[in-house]
Order: structure tokens, then C-alpha cells, then sequence
């Protein structure tokens, strides 16, 4: 009996993350076997403008996507960047497209769930095949709470022990070719660029008056010639430890790729491969620690449910001060200026200005300090950030509250000179290294000199760090006896409480 072929399914890939052609396995079966494939982004103009978004991370994304669309014209296709949300414009492109299959990357977080779960119902409504693919995280995170007895692992140690249960991560897949495109072909119209192109900042309502140029070049092609800088220094992967912190690390550096990863601009996966196949060289086919991979495998540990509630002060005054680099601390100060102006900085200055804003000196919420992160970091991916905040204040994961970063000590141990305050804080560029991070305490005369006067050009500390600090680490502590009696835990150790807060040095006050 004669039967009609079977007709080439017209297929969608959707990109949210995974902004890249390189090991990208959704992708790869949109376009596998299919007629026709039209790779789509959705943008929500009317969102740009009210979201808690900054201008850098804004710039970021649509550089990834310019990058992403030249990347599709050198197979004869092109990016479709849509107008709207997706769960309204789906079900018209679905008809109009006369679409059978969708694709996209599996996204872990709740909001990403929630959305997905409503698109595949639009999608079976409509007779649309979905395809979903895990290449954002090393493994299936689901795979890792179900190992845990359906609980998602509480401390890193647990969490590694998991992993080490499983199978190594899947190997990268092939970057998309001409030759994989076979006969698939995009349908491209001439008014393209005017209906689907990728808009401007200013399009988007952004004024780019004075913005500066982008330390962070978004797209996958910075992202591939990161990496090969990156593993360029095979002393570090041979003789792994951690990174010294000098006055250089505190600066953007041309081999990062916390950003890209985090807006899958480079896939983790190719990542982690190439970074096992230099350290087997190197150190002549030995198996890699586990710490090796310590800052991709931070990204898969999520879903922690628990936090300890502490009664953190609301004070939108200190916070706006913390916020916008007017604490009086020079150090804390050049570190959110660094942020704003650049949309990056250290993770160990992440350490410094989170324990400043939280239970060193302000005692204010994590959650308020991760809405700032959130709007200015470019690589504040949901869980990490939510999951750093509460390590850094003692919420959740870590419970050393004793240990405190001192804002005057711990940069000037780092820097000496105060270089990385100059260049972020011009107005205190002419204090000697002495005084330089601490100024209130640099003789009048010292300061006339400077052309800076200490509450009048600059402002004076809005906390005295050793009394806030100690206030702060007695509160805590009463916290963690009240939890540990609640838990049936017995009395914390008083000798580790009273472990003394980071010196300051004789001019600290």
C-alpha cells in the first residue's frame, strides 16, 4: 500500500542561555533531519526599561546575541529576536510557521521551570514536538537530589560526595556546521533585520551618554578565545592552588570567563573537558582533584532549601550608601564603583563588601545585597548568587561568623599601595599608601595636601568597624546557641566563638 512520505518537521530552537553554536545539543535537534529552522529569542522591550537590570549586563546580553546572529549568517541563517513573552507570541508562531518541533535548553531555576512547563503545554495544545537538553550544568541536578534521598545536599562536602557517585559529565557535542545544516534551511525575509534584528541599548531606552567602553566584550567568539588564554597558563593548572590575591587580580582580567559561562556564551562542559585533558598532560595522565573544577561545580549545587531567619535590620539609608560607594570606607567604596562602572569584581572583594553590608558592619539582609548584585553583576546567575549571599552572611552553608572581613585590613594587605583605590577613587588618589584606607585618620594637614578634606570631599566612615563588628558577632552568636539548642545540637564551642575579629591594624578606628 502506497503511503505519503513523511514531511521534514519546521523546527524552533529556542535560546535563553546556551547563547552559543559550540556544544549545543538542543540545537543540534532542531536542526537534525528538519525542513526548516528558525532560531528565536525573546526580548521584552516594555521589560528592559523597568527591570532590575543594569545597563552593563543589558550591553552584555545583546553583544552575545549580535555575536550569535553573525555566527547563524555563516550558515545562512539568521537570529530572530522577538518582541513579547513567550507563552503570548508562541501559539501564533507555532501556526503562522506551521511549526512541529520546539527545542531549548533545560533551565533549573524555579522561574525557568515555571515558564517551561507552560510552554510545553502550548506546545501540546498546538501538536509541537519539545526537545529539551541539559548543557547548562555539568549534570542532571535532578539526578543529584534524587541520590540524596530526594534532598537537595546541604554542605559542599555532601554535595562532592554525590558527584562522586555519578558518571563523569557528557562529552561536549560538535559546533554546529554547514554540513550538519544539510538541506535545513532558515527562511529569511528582506525586511529581517527591521522585524527580528537585535536592538540598541538606546532602542531599549538606555542612555549611553558617558558609558564607558565594555571591560567584558559579550558573545561566544570572546568567550572561545578566553578559554585558549585561559588554559595558556598551564603553570597554574599544574601547580593548581589558589589564585594569590594581588592588587592585579582585583582588575578585570582578559582570561576570565565567569560571564560567558554564566550566559552559556561557553559551554561548561567544553570547560571542564579541555581543562582534564591539559591537567593529564601536564602532570602525565593523573586524575585531576576535585578542586580543579571547584568554581563550575559551585554552579550545580542548588535547591537548598533552608535559611537560617535572622533579624536583620531594614535600613534603606545605610544600604543606599553601601550601594552606591559612599560608606567612607575607601575600600569597600572602590569595590562597588568597580561594579557599577564595570559589571565585575573579585571574589574575594565579593567577600569584603557581602560581610560589610551583612553581619560585619551593617547588618543587613543578604536578600537586599543579591537584588544589587543581581542588577549589576554580569555573571549573577540565580543560584549562585542567591547561594554566595547566604554563605557570605552566615544564612546558610557556613557558619564561621567569628571570621570577619575587616574594610580597612583585608585590602591593605592586599594592595599596600592602594593602587586599585586610586584608579577607582580618583578624589583620594593624592593620600599617602599610609593613610589611604583609612583617611579620617591622616592629619589635617595630610588631607589639605590631598585636595580631599574627610567629610567634606569624602565621606566619613558610617559605622566605627570594631564596635559594629563585635556587636554583630555576639548577635550572631545568640542566634546559633538559640538554633542549636532548638536542633538538640548541644552548646556551641565558646572558644571558637570568641575567635577575634580580623585585626584592623593600629589605625583601623
Amino acid at each position: 500500500m502506497w503511503s505519503r512520505p513523511k514531511m521534514a518537521p519546521n523546527s524552533i530552537h529556542w535560546f535563553r542561555k546556551g547563547l552559543r553554536l559550540h556544544d549545543n545539543p538542543a540545537l543540534r535537534e532542531a536542526v537534525k533531519g528538519a525542513g526548516t529552522v528558525r532560531c528565536v529569542y525573546f526580548l521584552d522591550p516594555w521589560f528592559a526599561g523597568s527591570s532590575n537590570v543594569g545597563v552593563n549586563r543589558w550591553r552584555f546580553l545583546l553583544q552575545c546575541l549580535e555575536d550569535l546572529d553573525a555566527s547563524l549568517r555563516k550558515l545562512n541563517s539568521r537570529l530572530f529576536v522577538i518582541r513579547g513573552q513567550p507563552a503570548n507570541v508562541f501559539p501564533r508562531l507555532f501556526k503562522e510557521w506551521k511549526i512541529s518541533r520546539l527545542t531549548f535548553e533545560y533551565d533549573s531555576e524555579p522561574f525557568g521551570k515555571e515558564r517551561d512547563a507552560a510552554i510545553k503545554k502550548l506546545a501540546m495544545e498546538a501538536g509541537v514536538e519539545v526537545i529539551v537538553k541539559i548543557s547548562h550544568t555539568l549534570y542532571d541536578l535532578d539526578k543529584i537530589i534524587e541520590l540524596n534521598g530526594a534532598q537537595p545536599p546541604l554542605t559542599y562536602k555532601r554535595f562532592q560526595t554525590l558527584i562522586s557517585r555519578l558518571d563523569p559529565p557528557e562529552m561536549p557535542v560538535e559546533t554546529l556546521s554547514d554540513s550538519f545544516m544539510g538541506r535545513c534551511v532558515t527562511p529569511i525575509s528582506e525586511d529581517h533585520g527591521d522585524k527580528y534584528g537585535v536592538p540598541s541599548l538606546e532602542e531599549l531606552g538606555f542612555d549611553i551618554e558617558g558609558l564607558p567602553t565594555a571591560v567584558w566584550p559579550g558573545g561566544e567568539t570572546e568567550a572561545l578565545t578566553r578559554i585558549e588564554r585561559h588554559l595558556e597558563r598551564k603553570a597554574w593548572v599544574a601547580n593548581f592552588e589558589r589564585p594569590r590575591m594581588n592588587a592585579n587580580s582585583l582588575l578585570a582580567s582578559p582570561t576570565g570567563l565567569s560571564p560567558y559561562l554564566r550566559f552559556g556564551c561557553l559551554s561548561c562542559r567544553l570547560f571542564y573537558f579541555k581543562l582534564t585533558d591539559l591537567y593529564r598532560k601536564v602532570k602525565k595522565n593523573s586524575s585531576p582533584p576535585l578542586s580543579l573544577y571547584g568554581q563550575l561545580l559551585w554552579r550545580e549545587w542548588r535547591g537548598n532549601p533552608i535559611c537560617v531567619r535572622i533579624p536583620w535590620d531594614r535600613n534603606m539609608e545605610a544600604l543606599a550608601k553601601w550601594a552606591e560607594a559612599k560608606t567612607g570606607f575607601p575600600w569597600i567604596d572602590a569595590i562597588m564603583t568597580q561594579l557599577r562602572q564595570e559589571g565585575w569584581i573579585h571574589h574575594l572583594a565579593r567577600h569584603a563588601v557581602a560581610c560589610f553590608l551583612t553581619r560585619g558592619d551593617l547588618w543587613i539582609s543578604w536578600e537586599e545585597g543579591m537584588k544589587v548584585f543581581e542588577e549589576l553583576l554580569l555573571d549573577a546567575d540565580w543560584s549562585v548568587n542567591a547561594g554566595s549571599w547566604m554563605w557570605l552572611s552566615c544564612s546558610s552553608f557556613f557558619q564561621q561568623f567569628f571570621h570577619c572581613y575587616c574594610p580597612v585590613g583585608f585590602g591593605r594587605r592586599t594592595d599596600p599601595n592602594g593602587d586599585f583605590i586610586r584608579r577607582y577613587l580618583p578624589i583620594l588618589r593624592g593620600f599617602p599608601a599610609k593613610y589611604i584606607y583609612d583617611p579620617w585618620n591622616a592629619p589635617e594637614s595630610v588631607q589639605a595636601a590631598a585636595k580631599c578634606i574627610i567629610g567634606v570631599h569624602y565621606p566619613k566612615p558610617m559605622v566605627h568597624h570594631a564596635e559594629a563588628s563585635r556587636l554583630n558577632i555576639e548577635r550572631m552568636k545568640q542566634i546559633y546557641q538559640q538554633l542549636s539548642r532548638y536542633r538538640g545540637l548541644g552548646k556551641i564551642n565558646q572558644s571558637d566563638l570568641w575567635s577575634p575579629v580580623e585585626p584592623c591594624g593600629p589605625n583601623s578606628d
